[in-house]
């Protein structure tokens, strides 16, 4: 079992949460540990967003379970209606799931029996909760800020690794059909997760004028380069689609398409290495002269080789054709970025690995 940042500091929220909670004599510092629990997010805007929405939700929350006591009692079926009431407000200002959750927890708390007078039991309980939600904020400010310039480019070259790598063993129908199928399944939801990683980075606040400039342009460039991998990703889906179907190319267009891509591949895969920055700065000129791939040409071939042909099936290519243009479209446009940000921005490094 892999134990990930977040889950540490869930750990170590709920510990601040109970230890503050006995330590100031709260009734209920279990309280302060399930809300500590809900609070905890994975980035620090985030987290205040969370801060903010959460005080509100359980203000509401409060309210209606105050005014259901004073006027209908703390029958159960009192509590059931008020925190029908609760969900419909909060989902109303459209706040998220924990959120609404932790609202009806405070309404279950606030409205539970108690032989104390119920403004002292209410008050002790909502500070509770309010004291575990800032737990939750402070430990996700101050422990383990998570790095997801960091993160963002390890998924994309993990990514890109592994969809290239294929792409030469499919090209050359070396490839195992389930072990591709699998992998294909598994390429497609690490590519989920980029986009995921990608919004949190994008939602991570900069304070200066300088800093916000230069995230802006590490966007840009993390977009097209999550582009670019998906069209690779594409090429690839297109190949499996294919399977067998490639044998009824003849073995002399066979090879060029093969070579052709070939130095696709490795213009990609050189373009991530020297992003990663592990190719002489001497050399990067030479890098973008690298024997380009006839692409639109390799198209032009393969769309005349089956206008002549009689083969029913011979429109299944058009896809490859399609995405083989997409794809080397979206690596031209990934080169001229990064030639464009290594020229006028060298001294603005991304950082490409965990310290």
């Amino acid at each position: 079992m892999k134990l990930g940042a977040r889950m540490m500091k869930t750990g170590l929220a709920v510990a601040v949460a109970l230890y503050v909670a006995s330590l100031l004599g709260f009734i209920s510092p279990l309280l302060a540990a399930i809300a500590a629990v809900f609070s905890i997010q994975p980035s620090i805007y985030r987290s205040y967003q969370s801060i903010v929405e959460q005080i509100q939700a359980n203000i509401i929350g409060a309210l209606i379970a105050i005014v259901a006591v004073y006027t209908l009692g703390n029958d159960p079926f009192i509590v059931a209606f008020a925190i029908i009431i609760v969900i419909g407000v909060t989902m109303n200002l459209k706040m998220n799931e924990n959120t609404i959750t932790l609202a009806a927890v405070a309404v279950i708390a606030l409205m539970d029996s108690t032989d104390q007078t119920f403004i002292n039991f209410a008050a002790s309980r909502f500070s509770s909760m309010i004291l575990g939600i800032l737990a939750a904020f402070v430990v996700n400010f101050l422990f383990m800020p998570p790095k997801y310039e960091t993160k963002l480019f390890m998924k994309i070259d993990s990514a890109t690794n592994d969809i290239l790598q294929w792409l030469r063993v499919t090209t050359r129908q070396l490839s195992d059909e389930p072990a591709l199928k699998y992998e294909i399944i598994r390429i497609q939801d690490n590519i989920r997760w980029l986009d995921h990683t990608y919004l949190l980075y994008s939602e991570e606040r900069t304070y200066t004028k300088g800093s916000r400039f230069s995230k802006g342009r590490k966007l840009v460039l993390f977009r097209q380069l999550i582009t670019t991998t998906k069209k690779s990703f594409d090429v690839l889906k297109a190949f499996h689609r294919l399977d067998k179907k490639i044998e009824q190319i003849p073995e002399e267009f066979q090879d060029t398409l093969v070579s052709e891509l070939d130095k696709l591949v490795n213009a990609h895969e050189k373009l991530v290495l020297s992003l990663k920055g592990r190719i002489k700065q001497t050399h990067r000129k030479s890098l973008r002269q690298i024997e380009q791939p006839n692409i639109p040409l390799l198209v032009e071939r393969l769309m005349k080789v089956y206008e002549e042909s009689d083969n029913p099936d011979k429109l299944v290519f058009l896809p490859l054709a399609s995405q083989l243009m997409e794809y080397y479209y979206q690596l031209e446009k990934l080169k001229r970025l990064l030639k464009s940000y290594q020229k006028y921005h060298s001294n603005t490094y991304i950082q490409t690995t965990e310290k």
